[in-house]
């Protein structure tokens, strides 16, 4: 039975992991336009089945239909590319998320993760680096200049704000002594890190907004400013693609926000000692929270001017995610 293990139980999970992301993306867009409405007194999808649940699959039909109309001024194998990489990049991120204890299985142990790897932290900064090209490539590979701003926009704010990031990573790796994402969720049984890390909870909560170009920091698209950025060009399947891209990594960077900062499916562990479903559940409870949190954030704060946006990041989140990490150090150092 190694073959089974060793073969067919993580192509299993990755499949299943695949096909969830996909419909939480699809519904993170019906979840987004049902919650702003309802900050904004209105009704939002109602029509396309009960209460428009059945909306996104009608938007998925729609696009599915649409001409693919590729312009003759672009770069023809880099435009198409482009949607394909970024959607790619959301869909890998989740590969070393646990999402739920070890359970038993056909006589063995088996992990609620694709993979653990000894440097998770380290994988998911890398794969933030490449999910910028996916944009970078389609904005350039317009040839429009409104493209090449959003693109240029989107480059420069995923440089500048994965250092704060990176800072806000470095100071939790102080406090666990591990990269690894299962190890950190380990040792969050009793207190989650946004206990031990308030600020750097803060810090990192901003960078991830900046990094999956969201509202109010979504200035890659600024429809006001460059029509629609590094997406001006784009209309059918492949708008879809990069629009499914950007809500399933709401969901991914919701993920990613409750394994490291609240404890995962194992916080609290007498709950989660309970039975594994219930470790899963906790960890789904927190992933809608602060998808709740992003849309929120949506509908209460207006989007920043970029000079001023670039300027917060280098004057003040830079060095108070070095604060935040002297002061972990010395703490660590002193407590542990």
């Amino acid at each position: 039975m190694s073959w089974v293990a060793d073969f067919w139980i993580p192509l299993v999970k990755a499949v299943v992991v695949v096909l969830v992301l996909l419909v939480a993306g699809a519904y993170a867009t019906w979840a987004e336009r049902k919650i702003c409405a309802r900050f904004q007194v209105r009704y939002g999808p109602n029509r396309a089945g009960p209460f428009g649940l059945l909306q996104p699959l009608a938007d998925a039909v729609k696009a599915i239909f649409k001409e693919e109309i590729v312009p003759g001024h672009v770069d023809k194998v880099l435009y198409v590319v482009a949607p394909g990489i970024s959607f790619a990049a959301v869909l890998i991120t989740f590969a070393v998320i646990p999402f739920g204890p070890e359970v038993s299985l056909f006589g063995r142990k088996v992990g609620l993760w694709i993979g653990d790897v000894n440097v998770g932290l380290l994988y998911l900064m890398a794969i933030a680096g490449l999910g910028a090209y996916g944009v970078v490539l389609g904005g350039w590979s317009s040839n429009n200049k409104y493209s090449l701003l959003g693109a240029l926009r989107a480059t420069a704010q995923m440089i500048s704000y994965e250092l704060p990031m990176g800072l806000a990573l470095l100071a939790v790796v102080l406090l666990n002594g591990s990269l690894s994402l299962r190890q950190i969720v380990e040792s969050q049984g009793n207190w989650p890190l946004i206990a031990l890390q308030p600020v750097g909870f803060l810090i990192f909560l901003i960078a991830i907004l900046a990094e999956g170009h969201r509202s109010p920091f979504d200035l890659p698209e600024t429809e006001n400013e460059l029509i629609s950025g590094f997406l001006t060009e784009y209309g059918g399947m492949k708008f879809a693609l990069f629009y499914v891209s950007e809500y399933a990594a709401l969901v991914v960077n919701s993920a990613i926000v409750a394994t490291i900062f609240l404890g995962g499916w194992k916080w609290p562990a007498v709950v989660s000692s309970l039975h594994p479903l219930v470790g899963v559940a906790l960890f789904l409870v927190k992933v809608v929270l602060v998808v709740f949190l992003f849309i929120w954030i949506r509908t209460s704060v207006p989007r920043v001017r970029y000079d001023k946006f670039m300027k917060f990041c280098w004057t003040f989140l830079v060095p108070l995610a070095l604060l935040n990490l002297a002061v972990t150090a010395v703490v660590a150092a002193v407590v542990l």
